[in-house]
């Protein structure tokens, strides 16, 4: 999940009774892990509950990247890699992949141009929401004819959607 920014919008004093059923729903729903995690989520609501008109408060937050989804992904990656005939090297390969899913960086050329830097996908740089769109963009670029035949030019169109949609069934995609 992104970093995002809360204002308070209403001016009004929100009454103790209303204040109790908001921190009764927010505290019987979700808390804090562990004694520090439950008075760290306090102090957060707390802090909510008190800005004044106007005021700010920036909230960042994270997911943890699910490990299996990660092998899945990478277990994908090394099936097509394994069956294409287009790449020798696997990081090449993943670099092409990350292009023609459009996860990068659009960065100005020496002569004027643009051209796409890679972004990365490590754990630290991508949590599990951003991850599975990634891969969501990863699936549907590879359904593309353009992948397709760049993985398996000797194939006929028809053989290439086959061979693409066998590998992708094998990892319910």
């Amino acid at each position: 999940m992104p970093d995002f920014t809360l204002v308070k919008q209403d001016p009004r004093e929100v009454p103790e009774a209303e204040r109790a059923i908001a921190r009764n729903f927010v505290f019987g729903v979700v808390d804090g892990l562990g004694e520090r995690g439950k008075k760290q989520w306090r102090r957060l609501w707390n802090r909510i509950m008190d800005l004044e008109p106007g005021e700010m408060i920036e909230i960042s937050t994270t997911q943890s990247r699910l490990g299996w989804y990660h092998r899945k992904h990478f277990g994908l990656m090394q099936a097509l890699f394994e069956s294409q005939e287009r790449f020798d090297d696997f990081d090449q390969f993943i670099i092409w992949i990350k292009v023609g899913a459009g996860h990068v960086l659009w960065m100005p050329g020496s002569k004027g141009g643009v051209f796409p830097v890679p972004k990365s996908i490590s754990y630290s740089k991508m949590e599990q929401g951003e991850f599975e769109e990634h891969h969501r963009k990863v699936v549907d670029f590879l359904r593309t004819e353009h992948a397709a035949r760049t993985l398996w030019k000797h194939l006929k169109p028809t053989a290439r959607i086959e061979m693409i949609e066998s590998i992708l069934g094998e990892f319910r995609e």
